[in-house]
């Protein structure tokens, strides 16, 4: 991340160095894997945390789809956890004062069910209620009655 906001700044600059890399930077952005790496790279979707054995998701940062209620990234404005249900089965009572629940999310979620923590990973992914009750606790606490 360090390096990542260094390099920023340097293309900020305003010496011939500087100009010249934004120029390179420039041509290769044209480059589809390019864009794709330095996006991933600077909004972090990139990032994989390991939260362990599981769906190919978890750990991973979503990126900003369009949802029937609006986008994600506008969802979460609140910093607070996010779970997008398409089940309507699913509850986070006990903790919806920490997590949010939309419920009939788009089908560009091709999953029954995620559990965001606030800054957009993967926390969980299932569509059983047991299963969901048992993470929320590690990301978000005990439960309130």
């Amino acid at each position: 991340m360090l390096d990542n906001t260094r390099a920023q700044i340097t293309l900020l600059g305003t010496d011939p160095g500087a100009t010249a890399l934004r120029e390179l930077f420039s041509k290769l952005m044209d480059f589809e894997e390019v864009n794709r790496y330095v996006t991933e790279m600077i909004t972090a979707v990139g990032v994989h945390y390991d939260f362990g054995e599981g769906h190919e998701l978890l750990g991973r940062r979503l990126r900003d789809v369009k949802l029937k209620q609006g986008r994600l990234y506008e969802l979460m404005h609140g910093g607070r956890g996010l779970l997008l249900d398409r089940t309507g089965r699913l509850s986070v009572e006990g903790w919806a004062d920490r997590v949010d629940h939309v419920v009939d999310v788009s089908e560009k979620l091709d999953v029954p069910a995620v559990l965001l923590r606030p800054d957009g990973h993967v926390a969980w992914v299932g569509e059983d209620q047991q299963d969901l009750l048992s993470r929320l606790p590690k990301w978000f606490g005990a439960a309130v009655s």
